[in-house]
Order: C-alpha cells, then sequence, then structure tokens
C-alpha cells in the first residue's frame, strides 16, 4: 500500500497544486459571468430587493429596510455589485492578492445572499426548498481560503511572482507566512 500523498499517491494527491489552481481559475471564472450580468442592458432597473411581505416576521423588517435603501434606485447597488464581482472574478482567475479576493468573495456572496437572494429556502409559503447561490459561493470561497493555506502558495498565480520580489506581499496573498513575512513553503504532496 502506497503512503497517502507521497510520489505514489492517488491523482488527487499527485495534482493536487494543479487542481487547486484549476478550481480557483473555474470559480473566478464564475464570478466573472455573475459580475458582466449585471451590466447586460435592462438588468439594474428590472432589479428589486424582496420587501419582506414574503418572509416570517422575524426577517420582515430586514427586508423593509433594504427595500427602502435599494428599490427605489436599484442601478448603483446593481453596478457596484457587479464590478466588486467582476474584480473578485479576475484576483481569482489571475491569482492576485488570492487570501483578500477569498474572503471578499465569501462575504460579497453572503451579502447577496441575505438581501436579493432573501436567505434562499422556503420562507414564502410555498414548495421552494432551495437556498439560494450565495451560500453556496460563500462555502467555496472558504474552501478555497482553507486549501490555499493547507497547500501553500500556488506557483500559478501573480502573488507568487510579486512575492518572489518582494516577501512580505505574502501577508495579503497567503494564508500561512513565517515570521520573515515570506510565503511558507508547499505541504509535501
Amino acid at each position: 500500500m502506497e503512503p497517502e500523498g507521497g510520489a505514489g499517491g492517488g491523482l488527487w494527491a499527485r495534482n493536487a497544486s494543479t487542481i487547486k489552481t484549476l478550481f480557483r481559475i473555474l470559480f473566478g471564472v464564475v464570478w466573472l459571468f455573475a459580475g458582466y450580468f449585471k451590466f447586460v442592458p435592462g438588468f439594474a432597473a428590472n432589479f428589486s430587493v424582496p420587501d419582506g411581505s414574503n418572509q416570517p416576521f422575524w426577517l420582515a423588517g430586514w427586508f423593509h429596510w433594504w427595500a427602502g435603501v435599494v428599490n427605489p434606485n436599484p442601478a448603483p447597488w446593481v453596478y457596484l455589485t457587479g464590478s466588486l464581482e467582476l474584480l473578485i472574478g479576475l484576483a481569482l482567475i489571475f491569482g492576485f492578492l488570492r487570501k483578500i479576493a477569498y474572503v471578499g468573495a465569501a462575504l460579497l456572496a453572503l451579502f447577496i445572499w441575505a438581501v436579493p437572494e432573501g436567505f434562499g429556502g422556503p420562507y414564502g409559503g410555498g414548495t421552494n426548498t432551495d437556498i439560494g447561490t450565495g451560500f453556496v459561493y460563500s462555502m467555496l470561497a472558504l474552501s478555497l481560503l482553507i486549501i490555499n493555506g493547507a497547500y501553500g502558495p500556488s506557483r500559478w498565480s501573480l502573488d507568487y511572482y510579486i512575492e518572489l520580489r518582494w516577501p512580505t506581499w505574502a501577508k495579503l496573498a497567503e494564508v500561512r507566512v513565517d515570521r520573515r513575512g515570506s510565503a511558507s513553503k508547499p505541504a509535501a504532496m
């Protein structure tokens, strides 16, 4: 029996660096598409936040407040969200400020889930049992952050090349940083 994660380990273990990079890039592409769609003509004009009428009483105030803030003029909110999604997508694709991008993606996704998606779920009294995509995006972003911490720096990222020149950049980009400010070595695979 071969040791787990060793040279003879399984496909995932042998290719962990490549696979984690592909997941990061694909997730970035998803964010790019999400951001792009915010700029499609007519989207902002037809966008609205749920007013809380189909929510349980303990959530109605939350949605009523956001509906009052966003619905009178949704365009700035839509374009701000779309711009942030585009920035997150580009950061993930190119591997730029990955730690900040993962945390930012998780927080923005939770915000999207908590406001326009209405926390997903069956609150409307109908048969909707979908939790919504924002929560899933958030969990995936946090998973990529954990994977980055477990496997260390990625050679296929702008952060890697910036860290070669400025080692303290790792404090912004990497989860694991040694005392000298540079990223810790990748875990043995």
